[in-house]
Parts: structure tokens; C-alpha cells; sequence
């Protein structure tokens, strides 16, 4: 089954973006059968920012990403990119920008499109 995830929350100050990544973590790790793909948009593309540094004990979001790299992608709006000034360089190992285009593409190809 393909699974597709829109985050549009920002990586902290709210829980939002962490629970989309803690549940597209946990199909991507417990069902094989699952093709899981995030795509993030508006202040949830700084979930992708590479070199995040958080208190011990606290989530890290760059690295909840991680698991989701291993059988899937992680896609970030280029122009919500652009309105937040994040380059290209500065986003974490494996992910990469994308456009609205490829979000529709996506969209009508998962049979799950979760949004938080």
C-alpha cells in the first residue's frame, strides 16, 4: 500500500509534524508492504534542515527522517523553500526539493494521503 504524508507544521512549537513522522516512521519499519513518502510544505520543510540540534531527551526531527529515507522519500516544497530562505545545501542527507507538480503526481498514485 502506498502511503503519502503533508506536513505543513513547523518542526517544533507544535507536536503535529513529529506525530506525522512518528506514524510514516512506523509503517516504513513495521509493514513491509507499506511505500510510505512525506512531503513537506510550508514551515514543516525546516523538519528537513540538515544539523539540527536539540536538548538530550528532547525528539529531533532531521533524524525521525531517517527511517522513512530507508523505504521511501522525503520531499520538500521548492517554493516553500524559497519563502524561508532554505537552501538546497542545507537540507538533511537524502531528502530533496520538489514542486507541486510531482505533490499531485504523488497524491492521485498513494491509496493513503495523511495531511497533518
Amino acid at each position: 500500500m502506498k502511503f503519502l504524508f503533508i506536513l505543513n507544521d513547523p518542526p517544533y512549537g507544535t507536536e503535529r509534524s513529529y506525530n506525522g513522522l512518528r506514524l510514516a516512521g512506523n509503517l516504513a519499519t513495521k509493514h513491509e508492504q507499506a511505500e510510505v513518502d512525506v512531503f513537506l510544505m510550508g514551515d514543516a520543510v525546516a523538519c528537513a534542515k540538515s544539523g539540527q540540534t536539540t536538548p538530550n531527551g528532547y525528539y529531533n526531527l532531521e533524524r525521525m527522517l531517517k527511517p522513512v529515507l530507508r523505504r521511501g522519500r522525503v520531499l520538500l516544497c521548492g517554493s516553500c523553500m524559497d519563502a524561508r530562505g532554505l537552501k538546497d545545501a542545507e537540507i538533511a542527507e537524502g531528502t530533496r526539493r520538489s514542486t507541486l507538480d510531482e505533490l499531485g503526481q504523488l497524491t492521485a498514485a498513494a491509496d493513503k494521503v495523511i495531511v497533518f
